[in-house]
């Protein structure tokens, strides 16, 4: 099980969603939107540009942030997700992304981009 309520998962059928780390002091870093997908009752984010991306490895590197879309807050752990989820978080990206066109759906398929997977776990 994965922790999210149903109703938050409901919620949380958009585009996107905004994320934000926290800092050590316990603030804080200001959100960006970022596109998700849905794997049962799990939740994952990529980065567009790769590991080397600022939100993400602030994210690494404080292992929790909050996340908010259609009126759900939640504070989150990030997690680096086994490689057996790739090539299915990868189908469910295009299922949900295709619609853009190949040019921006390939930045959350791209080899930098399953490089850069993070499961959102509600704490």
């Amino acid at each position: 099980m994965s922790g999210w309520a149903p109703d938050d998962l409901a919620a949380l059928e958009g585009d996107e969603l905004r994320i934000a780390s926290y800092r050590a002091d316990g603030t804080l870093r200001p959100s960006v939107p970022i596109w998700f997908a849905r794997l049962g009752e799990e939740l994952f984010v990529r980065s567009a540009y790769g590991p080397e991306n600022g939100w993400f490895r602030r994210a690494v590197a404080s292992g929790s942030g909050r996340i908010t879309a259609n009126g759900v807050e939640r504070d989150v752990a990030f997690e680096r997700p086994k490689p057996d989820v790739d090539g299915t978080l990868t189908a469910a990206y295009h299922a949900k992304y295709d619609r853009y066109g190949p040019k921006i759906v390939g930045t959350v398929v791209s080899q930098d981009a399953v490089r850069s997977t993070l499961r959102l776990i509600p704490i």
